[in-house]
């Protein structure tokens, strides 16, 4: 999944193993996850240079991960800092997601409920990924 890497991003290691762990399911966990999530995530990410990238998590029509804006209408975009992005998806945030929306260090724009759905989606890739 090289092809949606990003020089200069923590986010873009962690979106080529959730693509690799997605290619890896067969299409009744393809389709389970996608009737589970039900949306296309469209995730603005900031480095530290305020270089910004874009990824695409489609959970709604093909289960997989792209690097760009969402080809089709997103139902949630979500714009944060790459260290914020990588806490959430590796499980370091002390806090969930909720709390990084209150504190400001996540925006949303569109369905934000949608938005909880994205860390269930991150788990079930990682623990695909380790097998």
């Amino acid at each position: 999944m090289s092809d949606i890497k990003v020089e200069g991003f923590k986010a873009s290691e962690i979106l080529s193993r959730l693509g690799t762990a997605f290619e890896g399911f067969t299409d009744a966990e393809r389709k389970a996850q996608i009737k589970k999530a039900n949306g296309i995530f469209e995730l603005r990410i900031t480095n530290g240079n305020k270089q910004e990238a874009v990824w695409t998590i489609d959970m709604k029509e093909k289960g997989t991960v792209y690097k760009g804006p969402a080809e089709s209408k997103p139902g949630v975009v979500l714009s944060m800092s790459d260290d914020t992005f990588a806490q959430l998806a590796n499980g370091k945030v002390r806090s969930t997601g909720q709390k990084a929306f209150m504190t400001g260090k996540l925006k949303t724009k569109g369905n934000a409920m949608l938005a909880t759905k994205l860390t269930p989606i991150l788990e079930t890739a990682k623990g695909k990924a380790k097998l």
